[in-house]
């Protein structure tokens, strides 16, 4: 049976958010394989820009297991996220979301649709975790949630600044 996220404790949604950064750092590795196969330079920018977010979720991942070991030691929980209900910071590629025209191919319209892409995974996170603050009375699994709302704040605010960049240099808003 499946669980809703909302009925774990803070050891096993702790534990659950690690799967899904390690997840996320997978995805994103393999759809950097999958564009670097192209081999044309348009394929390789999008494949390093997934590289790079794979090594950010890597990243958010030892940051999150470290968390785990100070507070629960070497203690296994055997919940994972195919048992819950939820989907989590699911990056996903649709709608030709990366190979809609661009602006005459310009490099960095190919590079912006593609964080674009883990930009909306993250603020789907950071909107999971906000609203589940908003809804848990204090306590260890509201200090959890702050946590990982906190965390999907950095990623969302590491991503808009590599939008930022070249949306300045366009006239646009990180946000368009």
């Amino acid at each position: 049976m499946k669980l809703p996220f909302t009925s774990l404790n803070p050891q096993e949604a702790l534990h659950v958010a690690i799967f899904i950064e390690e997840r996320n750092a997978e995805l994103y590795h393999r759809f950097g394989e999958i564009f670097v196969e192209f081999r044309d330079s348009e394929s390789l920018e999008i494949a390093s820009v997934f590289w790079e977010m794979a090594a950010e979720e890597k990243n958010h991942s030892s940051q999150l297991q470290e968390k785990y070991t100070e507070r629960y030691g070497t203690f296994r929980c055997s919940l994972t996220e195919e048992d819950l209900i939820d989907m989590i910071e699911v990056p996903r590629l649709e709608d030709g979301d990366l190979f809609a025209s661009g602006n005459g191919g310009d490099k960095s319209s190919v590079r912006d649709r593609t964080l674009r892409v883990a930009l909306h995974a993250e603020q789907n996170a950071q909107k999971f975790y906000l609203d589940l603050l908003r809804t848990t009375t204090k306590g260890p699994l509201r200090e959890l949630y702050l946590e990982l709302a906190h965390m999907e704040d950095t990623h969302v605010a590491f991503i808009a600044g590599k939008l930022a960049p070249s949306s300045a240099a366009n006239g646009k808003t990180a946000a368009s």
